[in-house]
């Protein structure tokens, strides 16, 4: 097929011919392998999307995928050596290398694989048609399940039987829309829709860190809300996050309109607090069912208790606010609350000015207070419980000052 002799040009993807990855491709062919680029870096690359890591495939097992590295000088990783995958380090950048195979026994959750040299059998055990792309050292393209029309409309498909994909792994029903989030126009395939409307419960076998795994992913995807829509149509997304079913995901998009907007970052975690009702409870069963990290869990909590600064309140009242409370989320609220200004069509100089603020509260930063307790037992107070109800006086007088008066002030009275 013309389709399949397409080469990708170094100008496209000048990844391709950095010497520490031919040294890659030296190292396994000195030892009798073959070894091509597979997924995501071909896939990007044809779609004019950024490339993130460089996967290959190679025909060598595992453990002379290691003996060839190491004797070509490089550091070789075992790093998932049971599933055939050995990481190459070369000039201090890592290359995942699996050995193409064959999923000879599947549960929904797990795989036994079989090593091979075949490589459409490789490409065909796995998940979407985009994603069964390779090509060679020097760009040749070699797409066994004509994928490049996909790629071309941006087509997300399930390889094969769509059912037997997800049931294969149940969670490809997330990776469906994630990819469709990041790479998707149009509408989401038909095919796929039925299937993982049909199968979504065996989501409920899939560990909590996995599911968190993709929908972070998904959830950092330019523009999500086009696949959040179809996870809701579909059940997956109230699966998922039941916490979402009486809230909804309608702010999301104004959510990425004001990030558009306002130059913000977008965050996953933010688009996650968009999507719940700012609960402490909810919150925290969220947290909990998903197993966020500390980071995550501690942000979201956060977010739901932290109390919402009305645009009257002024400069000095936020940075009170601010003082006392938790910057992140008083920030988190203040760009929901921007968001939810703009679905509801609030007027321009209404979510400026809550924009405004949020950008305040984003950037300030909290002076500390001039005196210390050393400096209170220097002024003759005895050292116990008296200094820190002191320093709880001081500290709001000079709060309530906008922050103003200096140590001398704050102690001439004392």
């Amino acid at each position: 097929m013309v389709e399949r002799r397409m080469k990708l040009s170094s100008k496209q993807a000048p990844w391709l011919h950095e010497a520490r990855l031919q040294a890659v491709f030296d190292a396994i062919e000195a030892a009798g392998g073959e070894a091509r680029v597979a997924g995501g870096a071909v896939r990007n690359t044809l779609m004019g999307e950024a490339v993130g890591d460089v996967d290959l495939a190679t025909t060598l097992v595992p453990e002379a995928t290691m003996e060839a590295l190491e004797k070509a000088g490089l550091k070789a990783v075992p790093t998932g050596i049971d599933h055939g995958t050995i990481t190459a380090v070369s000039d201090g950048t890592g290359y995942e290398i699996t050995t193409i195979r064959d999923d000879i026994e599947t549960d929904g959750r797990h795989a036994v694989v079989r090593f091979g040299t075949d490589w459409e059998r490789d490409a065909l055990r796995r998940d979407l048609t985009i994603n069964g792309l390779y090509c060679d050292r020097q760009g040749e393209i070699f797409d066994p399940l004509d994928s490049l029309n996909d790629v071309k409309a941006r087509q997300v498909r399930f390889i094969g039987d769509a059912g037997e994909r997800i049931e294969e792994d149940y969670l490809r029903i997330l990776r469906f829309f994630r990819f469709f989030a990041q790479y998707g126009a149009g509408r989401p395939d038909a095919e796929g829709l039925k299937a993982v409307t049909r199968l979504k419960e065996g989501l409920q076998r899939v560990s909590a860190e996995r599911i968190w795994m993709e929908l972070r992913k998904l959830l950092a995807a330019r523009d999500p809300s086009r696949a959040l829509l179809w996870m809701r149509t579909t059940g997956v997304l109230n699966l998922i996050v039941p916490e979402s079913e009486k809230w909804g995901i309608d702010f999301v998009a104004p959510l990425i309109e004001a990030e558009t907007r306002f130059g913000w970052q977008s965050e996953a975690i933010q688009r996650l607090q968009a999507m719940i009702r700012p609960d402490g409870a909810i919150a925290r069963k969220l947290a909990k069912r998903l197993k966020l990290s500390n980071a995550d869990r501690d942000r979201l909590l956060a977010w739901a208790m932290a109390e919402l600064p009305e645009p009257p309140l002024g400069k000095d009242g936020l940075k009170q606010q601010i003082y006392f409370g938790d910057q992140q989320a008083i920030t988190d609220r203040l760009r929901l609350a921007a968001a939810i200004a703009i679905s509801r069509n609030e007027p321009a100089e209404k979510i400026e000015a809550i924009a405004d603020n949020a950008d305040f509260s984003s950037n300030w930063m909290p002076p500390q207070l001039p005196v210390s307790g050393k400096d209170l037992v220097e002024k003759g107070i005895p050292e116990g419980r008296e200094i820190g109800r002191l320093l709880k006086r001081l500290e709001k007088t000079w709060v309530e000052s906008g922050f103003s008066l200096s140590a001398k002030a704050l102690l001439k009275d004392l």
